[in-house]
């Protein structure tokens, strides 16, 4: 009886479906939360490098935003946020890879 039981269990876990995640490639700013993100679109004045660096002192963190050539998987849709000319959608994102010279691997 309990190896029916096993089996059944075993034949329902490996016949559940499989989700696929559309991968993206490409520059992405990157914040480590949301608030810098939302400051990084109100100082943004079309040079992201000098965003970038206005938000990470402000936060005093070297690291609270940064530019990026990854590969990634985004998440839910988290918000909307408008500058004086540009709209920015606010995603999580799971990177994947980071690009130096080919993708690699961004664990390990």
């Amino acid at each position: 009886m309990k190896t029916a039981l096993i089996v059944a269990i075993l034949s329902l876990i490996t016949c559940l479906p499989a989700h696929a995640y559309e991968t993206e490639i490409g520059a992405v700013t990157i914040c480590d939360t949301q608030r810098p993100a939302e400051r990084y679109i109100q100082v943004f004045d079309g040079n992201p490098r000098t965003a970038i660096r206005a938000v990470n002192i402000e936060e005093n963190d070297p690291n609270a935003c940064a530019l990026a050539d990854v590969s990634y998987v985004q998440g839910p849709h988290v918000g909307m946020t408008r500058s004086s000319s540009h709209a920015f959608r606010i995603v999580p994102i799971v990177v994947v890879g980071v690009r130096r010279h080919r993708f690699s691997p961004s664990f390990g």
